[in-house]
């Protein structure tokens, strides 16, 4: 058995010239300036449908895909561009002396430039069509012009974003009507990367609609935002890039003013908003290296910032501020008279805008809304060789479902605070401890190897806080405390009952539980069990 011939490629020019263009857009952004400027370079327009229309009724003369290959659209349009006539003037290769005998022999035209954006699939979806329409938006055709195209980049130039158009024109304009090898290669590539997110987003939504959470392949897409100065370090490269599910916060804010964000604000930020918005009273978060170093909830604002405030006042120098309500100009005073990276807010006063005017380097982001901490979605991280998927920690912990455990019940007001601090623990980096009072945090121990630790650590933030505010006894004195997962032992409980905590909240569910619970009852500490626990890692 012979083998087959070895392919060898014919030569690939630098210039090549655009002599008749496919157009077939959705989005008619700039169209009929493209088509105004290709017509002056003597370009052939070969379109079909609303963007046939759209080009002829600006006066450009326009052959129909239909008139061009000989066979009508089918099929309500399903088919129209699956035709030989129109790959094959696609993908030949001009230097390919077989290619140009089959072009001839099937009187096949040469297409040169391919201009298209695929149907709404994702928009689609987005505005919550159902599943007929959603099908019906999934684009054919669009994504096999595309890749072809983009195979053949040594002879045709794709584009597929309207921001393109002028690239390709300068170009055209440089060069007597023709694109150079180093602009087809970057859309080519952009092509490919569309195609992928395409079909990504169309698996996924697949998926969802099965009830498949977590699929055999995953697939990812996501938009680069910006291009970042640098990673968590100054020698690690680092962009931002949004998945397009419109969450509130970081990544759909308006950046009202500031330096451009870096990488840890962006972690730091989204964080601080997350935090934020667990709470329906006026509350106010600050968050450093991601985790909240002061929360508070008051009667207003103001209080609030206050509060959280008191809770660190050292570790909010170069921290991040959230708000869950609309930003005053009262505590915008205050904010501004300290070292911020980021205030971010659902919404500002004018007069908290003028305040931050005067520090230009505060950034300072609004998010119209506030994400809802119990809607469903994932989490991802990587680790070597692969990803780590998870729906999001939306667990939430209500009066009822806690369960006391020891001989003292807490009190109504020890309820208050113990809920509270839970809710900010589910926000911290296990191990996770929380002191608290009057809905503020006193004291927080966040990433330790130990629980015990942990604990302590939060006691000695409380003791350095009362400190500083010339306060006559530590604000762990009378707290509760807070713990992301259970105690494994009594020592981290002892420590809290040591700092002068009277009331915990912890999941429950060690083998040493009734030891802990003896613990609590000898230091005359009521406890309650949640049965749900928050590590975060």
């Amino acid at each position: 058995m012979s083998a087959s011939p070895r392919y060898v490629p014919s030569p690939t020019p630098d210039l090549a010239r655009i002599g008749r263009a496919l157009i077939s857009v959705s989005d008619k952004e700039g169209l009929v300036e493209l088509g105004r400027a290709l017509a002056s370079h003597g370009v052939e327009l070969l379109s079909t449908g609303g963007s046939a229309k759209a080009l002829r009724d600006a006066g450009l003369a326009v052959v129909e895909v239909s008139d061009h290959t000989g066979f009508p659209e089918i099929m309500d349009g399903r088919v129209k561009t699956l035709q030989p006539a129109i790959h094959g003037g696609i993908l030949a290769r001009r230097t390919d002396e077989g290619h140009r005998k089959a072009m001839e022999d099937h009187r096949i035209a040469g297409i040169d430039l391919v201009v298209v954006n695929l149907y709404p699939f994702e928009a689609t979806v987005a505005r919550g069509a159902d599943f007929p329409t959603c099908v019906e938006n999934i684009d054919i055709g669009g994504p096999a012009l595309i890749r072809a195209s983009a195979k053949n980049h040594d002879f045709v130039t794709v584009v597929v974003d309207p921001a393109d158009y002028a690239a390709v024109l300068e170009e055209m304009k440089a060069h007597q009507g023709a694109t150079t090898l180093a602009l087809r290669r970057s859309l080519a590539a952009k092509a490919y990367a569309r195609t992928a997110s395409y079909d990504a987003a169309i698996a996924s939504w697949f998926a969802r609609e099965q009830g498949d959470t977590f699929p055999e392949r995953l697939t990812i897409t996501a938009t680069r935002v910006q291009t970042l100065r640098y990673g968590e370090n100054p020698h690690q490269q680092a962009a931002f890039y949004s998945d397009g599910s419109r969450r509130p916060g970081v990544a759909t804010a308006r950046i009202v003013q500031g330096k451009e964000l870096s990488y840890n604000n962006i972690g730091d930020t989204e964080a601080a908003y997350e935090c934020v918005a667990e709470f329906k009273e006026p509350a106010v978060v600050v968050v450093k290296h991601a985790n909240p170093c002061g929360v508070a909830i008051g009667k207003d604002q103001y209080a609030a910032y206050l509060k959280a405030y008191e809770c660190d006042p050292v570790s909010i120098f170069g921290g991040i501020v959230a708000v869950n309500t609309v930003l005053e100009a009262r505590t915008a005073e205050d904010l501004a008279k300290l070292f911020l990276e980021v205030v971010i807010a659902p919404d500002a006063t004018p007069e908290a805008l003028a305040v931050f005017a005067r520090r230009k380097n505060v950034r300072v982001l609004l998010a119209g809304t506030l994400p809802d901490p119990r809607s469903a979605g994932m989490t991802m991280r990587s680790v070597a060789g692969g990803y780590l998927l998870q729906t999001r920690d939306n667990g939430h912990v209500a009066r009822e479902d806690l369960k006391v455990v020891t001989k003292r019940a807490p009190t109504a007001k020890e309820l208050d605070d113990l809920l509270f601090a839970f809710t900010v623990c589910k926000h911290v980096k296990s191990n996770a401890i929380v002191y608290a009072k009057d809905g503020a945090t006193v004291g927080v121990g966040a990433g330790q190897m130990n629980r015990r630790d942990s604990s302590r650590i939060a006691a000695i933030r409380a003791a350095e806080a009362g400190e500083t505010a010339k306060l006559a006894q530590s604000p762990a004195v009378g707290s509760v405390v807070a713990s992301d997962a259970f105690f494994p032992f009594a020592d981290g409980l002892l420590a809290a009952a040591e700092a002068g905590a009277t009331a915990i909240i912890q999941p429950g569910g060690s083998m040493r539980d009734q030891e802990v619970i003896e613990a609590a009852d000898a230091k005359g500490l009521a406890m309650v069990f949640t049965g749900m626990r928050h590590f975060r890692h």
